[in-house]
């Protein structure tokens, strides 16, 4: 079940998607594009539909209180994204998005574009709102198609779910999910 959100949660979630695209675009010396098409509040974990995703998780630090999110993405173009910073050229990252089973490479890559992730949602929301809180990675899982990704979250409490298209370089486009959970501070 949704519900609409706060012009400052959708805001937020905006700047978030945004810097988190400009700064591994930056890193990895290539297109990230981002358009934000909804942005609700959800009482359970959202889903990636299709494939196999990735979950980078993230946490959020307000005073002694940690809460729990996440981006999620198609296995694929968390794929790139680890090869690029990587620096593997396009040929070898194209026969590379296939893969279901990944070497310790590009595990240890997913951790890095996951600590830029984190490090962007950090900076977003300084720059962006009047919420006192620190983001950090917390790492990245793979998650089963239609399977909700694991955080320490209860069911029923609110998070606030964006969607977005996106492309990374030349391939095809596909959904990029951000979770949020409810920010104390945020108007």
């Amino acid at each position: 079940m949704s519900s609409a959100c706060t012009g400052a949660e959708a805001t937020l979630v905006d700047d978030i998607l945004h810097r988190v695209a400009s700064d591994l675009a930056m890193i990895c010396d290539r297109e990230l594009d981002v358009d934000v098409h909804s942005v609700e509040k959800h009482a359970e974990r959202t889903v990636g539909k299709g494939g196999i995703h990735i979950s980078f998780r993230l946490g959020f630090e307000q005073e002694d209180k940690r809460t729990h999110g996440c981006l999620l993405m198609p296995l694929p173009d968390a794929i790139s994204l680890a090869c690029y910073l990587m620096m593997v050229p396009d040929d070898s990252v194209k026969g590379k998005r296939s893969l279901k089973d990944i070497d310790e490479s590009i595990k240890d890559a997913m951790l890095e574009v996951g600590n830029f992730i984190g490090g962007a949602a950090d900076a977003a929301l300084r720059e962006s709102s009047s919420v006192v809180a620190k983001v950090s990675s917390e790492g990245c899982q793979g998650v089963r198609p239609n399977v909700r990704p694991a955080l320490c979250y209860n069911e029923g409490e609110g998070l606030v779910v964006g969607r977005a298209r996106s492309t990374i370089h030349e391939y095809p486009e596909f959904e990029m999910i951000l979770m949020l959970p409810e920010l104390e501070g945020l108007e």
